[in-house]
């Protein structure tokens, strides 16, 4: 192409949606007396995929008749029950699932429980409405605002607390790499500040679990958290900013303390000392100097925050869902995404369109396609709705520990996240799977040149998959999604062009991965 637009022609166009049927086509297919048959049932399956219909799904999952999903409600499972109706009449099986004696509620629906739901036990932090944290001089304490300066850490103990706040970088000890971000500084019955993510030497792997470990084994009261001003080029491609987002600290409530994430701007000023937001940036100082070296860079600082929310604990079930198209052979497939959010907590409402209900939708599509093809795979494909993902990745876990069919006959593993806003690049991080593998796929649907490949990521759903030895990959859009982890991630958000063109290259790698030797 020289850069101008061309129209194909009638007996063009035919001959491209030709080549692509038989891309698609399982090898075994191919030049056989229903080859034809089955290149108009790829047809089909292809122009069956709507955009209009995965809107309508991420706008149901989305409304507040499912209430933000969160992992261990009622409402999550109220949305696991109407994915399996949907893929019920999607034409997919729901298999039967041996939940060790959980009683799960009827869905209403006139289906025997518990059929294609997969379930266990878990306790669902809530903080209720109105909390309030201040910050300031000690006898000036000004009250942030929720959402805008400061969200609570969502599964934090509650709070009823006060203390000088101390700096300590990154908040990261190791002494084998020489860090110890709390030297020189005593932290007890204070409240910490450490920045997200890590300085750019570090080689190792850190969570916001071990940060909150390192500050409470220390005696701090509490913590506030905060990205610094210095976000890297990968972070702002995918729309990282200084506001804070919804989080969850992955601790149990007996080693957790209360904690914060703060915007930026707020942090300066509490490093600045003054209270004067137009003071300039010392905090971007620090972070240069952290990112640089490995020399601690703590301090107390001449201010002070007061924490104060009450959390409730709730038991409810984390649910899963679990449909499957049999193939003639013993091998299979999984293609899943997480379907929880974070629901209603501190008073606020999260309905996760893009996060994740999009991917949802994408799932469901694809198995409506598959569901009604009538050609038989030679893998069974599983279409896997993960509850648990925001809570480290419970659901991914949960079913890796309990499979349908033995992982070690599981061949693949297409996991769907964040797929319904962005630039419509579609970021594939892959781990086993080979780039031929994921282009053929690409060419298949005329997507191959909006590919872009990279390594694994830690915290998806196929995480637990890939620590198993299932060759797998996260499927997301590119781009900047602005509304992740924030209220106003809403339906009106989405793209559907970009939902269409995911789903139309998840379709094409699912039924060639079932079907490659």
């Amino acid at each position: 192409m020289n850069g101008s637009t061309h129209k194909c022609s009638p007996s063009v166009a035919v001959i491209i949606l030709l080549g692509i049927i038989l891309v698609l086509l399982p090898l075994g297919s191919r030049g056989n007396a229903q080859s034809e048959e089955d290149q108009r049932a790829w047809s089909d399956a292809l122009a069956s995929l709507s955009s209009e219909r995965m809107l309508a799904d991420v706008r149901t999952l989305s409304s507040p008749a499912f209430n933000g999903r969160q992992a261990g409600s009622t409402d999550d499972l109220r949305s696991a029950q109407w994915v399996a109706r949907e893929l019920t009449s999607a034409g997919v099986q729901l298999p039967l699932i041996d939940n060790k004696g959980i009683a799960l509620p009827s869905s209403g629906a006139g289906k025997e429980e518990p059929v294609g739901i997969m379930a266990s036990m878990v306790s669902t932090p809530l903080i209720e409405p109105d909390p309030v944290v201040r910050t300031g001089a000690a006898d000036q304490l000004v009250t942030a605002q929720l959402g805008r300066d400061y969200l609570p850490v969502f599964d934090s103990p509650s709070a009823d607390l006060q203390g000088q706040v101390v700096f300590v970088g990154y908040g990261i000890v190791d002494p084998a790499q020489g860090i110890d971000d709390y030297a020189g500084v005593d932290v007890k019955n204070c409240i910490v500040l450490f920045l997200r993510g890590k300085p750019d030497h570090y080689p190792s792997p850190v969570s916001h679990a071990d940060k909150v470990r390192f500050a409470r084994d220390r005696g701090a009261l509490a913590y506030l958290t905060a990205t610094g001003p210095i976000i890297s080029p990968y972070e702002i491609r995918r729309g990282a900013t200084g506001k804070p987002g919804a989080l969850y600290g992955q601790l149990p409530p007996n080693q957790a303390i209360p904690g914060a994430w703060i915007n930026t701007k707020l942090a300066e000023t509490l490093l600045d000392g003054s209270g004067d937001e137009s003071t300039p940036g010392h905090l971007r100082t620090l972070q240069e100097q952290l990112n640089n070296a490995p020399a601690a860079r703590s301090r107390l600082v001449n201010r002070y925050a007061s924490l104060n929310w009450k959390t409730t604990m709730a038991d409810g079930l984390l649910t899963n869902v679990v449909g499957m198209i049999p193939g003639t052979g013993p091998e299979a497939i999984v293609i899943g995404a997480h379907r929880d959010h974070f629901g209603r907590s501190a008073g606020l409402w999260f309905p996760g369109a893009d996060d994740n209900a999009s991917g949802t939708a994408i799932v469901l599509e694809v198995a409506r396609a598959l569901g009604k093809l009538g050609l038989r795979p030679q893998r069974s494909i599983l279409f896997l709705s993960f509850s648990g993902h925001e809570r480290d990745s419970l659901g991914s876990r949960l079913y890796t520990t309990s499979p349908v069919i033995p992982l070690g006959s599981t061949k693949a593993m297409l996991n769907i996240d964040h797929v319904g806003a962005g630039d419509g690049v579609l970021i594939l991080r892959v781990t086993e799977l080979t780039k031929s593998t994921l282009k053929e796929a690409g060419y298949a649907v005329g997507l191959v040149k909006k590919l872009d490949y990279y390594g694994f990521l830690p915290g998806g759903d196929d995480e637990p998959f890939k620590e198993t030895g299932i060759p797998t990959v996260s499927i997301a859009s590119g781009g900047i999604h602005p509304h992740m982890h924030q209220p106003t991630d809403t339906a009106d958000t989405i793209n559907p062009e970009i939902l269409r063109n995911i789903a139309r290259y998840v379709l094409a790698l699912t039924w060639q991965l079932a079907n490659t030797q």
